[in-house]
């Protein structure tokens, strides 16, 4: 099957998806005749307000941490062009700073939104990828939830003011496990369950990645989106019903395992 046919009138849904990884996926899967909801909770119209057909051409709002409104838009999605087939959870934030002055709100806030609104959104979608007997869920961890931070607070404190934090790594870490035990609770109803675990993405989330941690990246560049965007594709693929469970390392070669 080819990758543009593998998409072709598939139903999406996208958190994050107006962030520069967000937004060119999302359009990599339009061009590939995927219909898709790109929902973002930065946008200036709730999903629930859009017409049905700014639903699947603009970006609209959704709080990924909110349970109902994320199952009225799986609802509503599922009414209008059948169940969602592909779940991709973009939406997430960093954090940065040392672990011992790291406040509470910070903490909770990255937890709520990188690892509680992951879940909550997968829960929104298993229905309706079950009455189907086929889906793909593709969640977006992290190289700083496998490797414990790129900073290195041994030999430059200062590079913990530019690399994600204990809270982003935890957050990611709780991502990684999630998908494991949702691959193995779904794999027999047709359902795959995967993560993309990107490295340093140059993005505006990374404008403050330190120069001497980019330089350590053995391929000599920080990611592109495409890079992550050619990952999710694959893993939502159809081609790749063989494969859950698994956390697909796009990291240019900083960590290998």
């Amino acid at each position: 099957m080819t990758a543009l046919r593998d998409f072709a009138d598939r139903t999406a849904l996208v958190t994050g998806g107006a962030g520069v990884i967000g937004s060119a996926l999302v359009a990599a899967l339009r061009v590939r005749g995927a219909y898709v909801v790109a929902a973002d909770g930065s946008a200036a119209q709730a999903w629930s307000e859009a017409s049905d057909d700014a639903l699947f051409s603009d970006t609209v709002r959704v709080d990924v941490r909110d349970r109902q409104s994320l199952g009225g838009l799986a609802d509503r999605i599922e009414s209008l062009k059948g169940a969602v087939d592909l779940l991709v959870n973009v939406a997430g934030v960093v954090s940065f700073g040392a672990a011992a002055t790291l406040e509470e709100a910070e903490w909770d806030r990255v937890i709520d939104i990188n690892l509680k609104g992951t879940f909550l959104a997968c829960q929104a979608v298993i229905p309706g990828m079950r009455r189907k007997g086929f889906g793909r869920i593709v969640n977006i961890g992290s190289v700083v939830g496998k490797n414990s931070g790129n900073a290195r607070p041994w030999i430059e404190p200062a590079e913990q003011r530019g690399s994600g934090n204990v809270a982003y790594g935890v957050s990611k870490i709780g991502v990684h496990t999630m998908t494991g035990f949702l691959a193995k609770e779904l794999a027999s109803q047709g359902i795959t369950v995967n993560a993309v675990a990107p490295g340093p993405i140059a993005t505006p989330m990374t404008t403050t990645f330190p120069p001497q941690l980019a330089a350590l990246i053995p391929v000599g560049r920080m990611g592109r989106a495409e890079d992550v965007v050619n990952a999710i594709l694959f893993l939502g693929s159809r081609d790749a019903g063989f494969i859950t469970g698994e956390i697909l390392d796009v990291n240019g070669g900083m960590l290998c395992d």
